[in-house]
């Protein structure tokens, strides 16, 4: 009987106790599992991705023509960016926790920016390095470099037009309950992807 009274309950009447004595927050918790599956098994999908492109990374570069690209510094700072939008989406997932609805727009903002700054740091990179003629095809350590940052550069796209779509939401004048959602499954790809990144950093920069 409590089950019926759950799954009957409406979920866009929030901040009160059902029937049943559990809060509506908990229901549309229950309403929206399925898509934080779904984010979990995809995580789950590139985290493979990625342990298999470090292990024929690691694998390769013990061969004799494996030869180090230079270190560029602009790497240390696009990592920063990446860091800090981060930690802007987390912000922005405890406003609102804690209905601070006015801070949604400022954080969605302020993450979007650092965002795209860290993407067009990492295509800098990108042509600094073919600058100095380290090509994809010169080298397999140049081959893995662009491969392995142009993947992480696609998933940040991928996250970026989600976060965009819910900024645009939000913008329109959408209840920020509504956007919700979208911003708390946001802030664990971005947590992720960061992490992910953190390996690759250290990956390129010691080996």
């Amino acid at each position: 009987m409590n089950l019926y009274r759950i799954l009957t309950e409406k979920p866009w009447q929030h901040n009160r106790l059902n029937d049943a004595g559990l809060a509506d927050d908990a229901v549309l918790s229950l309403a929206s599992s399925p898509q934080k599956i779904a984010l979990m098994f995809f995580l789950g999908v590139v985290a493979v991705l990625f342990a298999l492109f470090i292990t024929a990374y690691v694998i390769r570069m013990e061969l004799d023509d494996w030869r180090p690209m230079p270190e560029s510094g602009l790497l240390w700072f696009n990592t920063l960016l990446l860091f800090l939008s981060s930690i802007v989406l987390q912000w922005t997932r405890n406003s609102l926790k804690k209905g601070l609805d006015r801070k949604l727009k400022t954080g969605l903002l302020i993450g979007a920016l650092l965002t795209i700054g860290f993407i067009f740091g990492q295509l800098e990179v990108w042509r600094q390095m073919a600058g100095e003629g380290y090509y994809l095809y010169n080298n397999p350590a140049n081959s893995f470099f662009y491969v392995l940052t142009g993947i992480h550069g696609l998933h940040i796209l991928g996250g970026l037009w989600v976060w965009t779509r819910a900024s645009f939401r939000v913008w329109s004048g959408t209840d920020p309950e509504e956007v919700r959602l979208s911003v708390e499954l946001c802030a664990v790809y971005w947590h992720f992807l960061l992490l992910v990144w953190l390996v690759l950093f250290a990956l390129i920069s010691y080996t």
